[in-house]
């Protein structure tokens, strides 16, 4: 069990042990237990734990050199990892960007943006959708508990439609009509800044946005000089086996949100964006003391050259195929009753625990995150009912250990079959 004397009882927690060391995909207690790990640090190891080329990295450059705010000098990690960075990015206009020290700085930032270039401060957000807990940005999550449990009133406004996806049954229709309702009751179009949306939910349950949906809505937001915000924070750095999931939708956003795999597991965000957008606030109004740290720009750099490495990319569609073909295993033999969806896109996918008859498996997914974690694999939820398994495997996994993990997976959701 882990020693949390003293660490707020509001902190989360998954799983009761204590982390010492971690090595790819796989993970060691205090007391020397090794685990599987199926969580990534919630997304932020795709690149696996203590990648060596990651850590050469951090080491060369906290010899040379630990810190230096760049907003009061330059410094090269940072521009030369922009630079590089900026090269990948699924947007066919000039760019421009910012270092930030997280996700949800990095919306912030694109908050304020959008309201310093259109004059305007609605924001419409999705249902389902999860872009941080600061106090901007927790608005915009499409959840009310835990995030905004005795918050009061917060920064907006913010408006929130159905989230339409093939993984959870809102159709494009009912989406558009949505929109169309909120303008026509809530909120002026005028009045409209910016829409921002994960293109596959994370915490939401890994639901894919419909692609007819992402073009309507950029020729919604073209007709109203509405700004487009994607949040590639957990979808991004080949999660759904493209670098960015946004290139599954066939549209270009005007402002991308980017963290979590960007370091390889230091603390690290990113704004990045149409120059003509990024380059209009006031000089000064963007920027934080540590955002872009030199120990964490030499990491990212490190990050995207094992990204656009064809090793990593093998890697990365053996992963996909092999959750897939597992999953049409279990289907086929009928593992339990429990077995609903595949949710998501390539390497982003959920198992829902979904019963035709009893709903959904919240105390069962719940036990099978027990039952999993005493054979040695870790777990997590995700979706509104915490009944979906949310993979955030490292996806420098193995073939053997990822074909081990599924197998602790297979037999503990086969003890699912009659329980109730």
């Amino acid at each position: 069990m882990n020693n949390s004397q003293g660490i707020s009882k509001a902190l989360g927690l998954i799983h009761p042990i204590t982390i010492q060391k971690g090595l790819n995909a796989e993970v060691w207690d205090e007391q020397g237990k090794r685990y599987i790990d199926f969580v990534g640090g919630i997304g932020v190891l795709n690149f696996g734990h203590c990648n060596p080329s990651i850590v050469t990295a951090i080491q060369k450059q906290a010899e040379t050199l630990t810190h230096y705010a760049f907003n009061a000098a330059m410094h090269r990690p940072y521009l030369s990892f922009m630079e590089k960075l900026l090269k990948i990015i699924p947007i066919s206009e000039p760019l421009a960007g910012m270092f930030t020290n997280s996700g949800a700085e990095a919306t912030e930032n694109a908050l304020k943006v959008a309201r310093i270039v259109t004059k305007r401060t609605a924001v419409i957000a999705f249902d389902g959708g999860f872009h941080g807990r600061t106090l901007a940005a927790v608005n915009l999550n499409g959840k009310t508990r835990p995030y905004k449990d005795g918050l009061g009133p917060l920064p907006g406004p913010v408006y929130h439609i159905p989230y339409p996806s093939a993984d959870n049954g809102v159709t494009v229709e009912q989406a558009q009509a949505a929109l169309q309702r909120l303008i026509q009751v809530e909120v002026d179009v005028e009045e409209i800044a910016a829409f921002i949306f994960e293109p596959v939910l994370g915490e939401g349950g890994f639901h894919i946005m419909q692609p007819a949906f992402a073009q309507y809505l950029r020729q919604f937001c073209d007709q109203h000089g509405i700004l487009i915000i994607a949040d590639e924070i957990q979808s991004g750095f080949a999660r759904t086996g493209h670098d960015f999931a946004i290139r599954h939708l066939g549209i270009e956003p005007d402002l991308m949100l980017l963290g979590k795999s960007i370091a390889g597991g230091l603390p690290l965000g990113a704004l990045v964006g149409r120059a003509k957008y990024m380059d209009f606030p006031t000089k000064g109004a963007l920027g934080g003391t540590y955002s872009g740290n030199p120990i964490a720009c030499a990491a990212g750099l490190a990050t995207l050259d094992i990204l656009q490495s064809d090793q990593f990319q093998a890697s990365v569609q053996h992963y996909i195929q092999c959750i897939e073909q597992r999953y049409a295993k279990w289907q086929q033999m009928q593992l339990t009753p429990w077995l609903g969806r595949l949710t998501g896109v390539g390497a982003m996918r959920g198992i829902e625990l979904q019963h035709p008859e009893l709903g959904a498996g919240t105390a069962q997914l719940a036990q099978v995150m027990a039952d999993a974690r005493e054979q040695g694999l870790l777990l997590m939820s995700s979706g509104p009912a915490k009944n979906i398994i949310r993979l955030l495997t490292p996806l420098t996994i193995s073939p053997e250990m990822l074909d081990e993990g599924l197998d602790i997976l297979e037999a503990v959701l086969a003890k699912t079959a009659t329980a109730q």
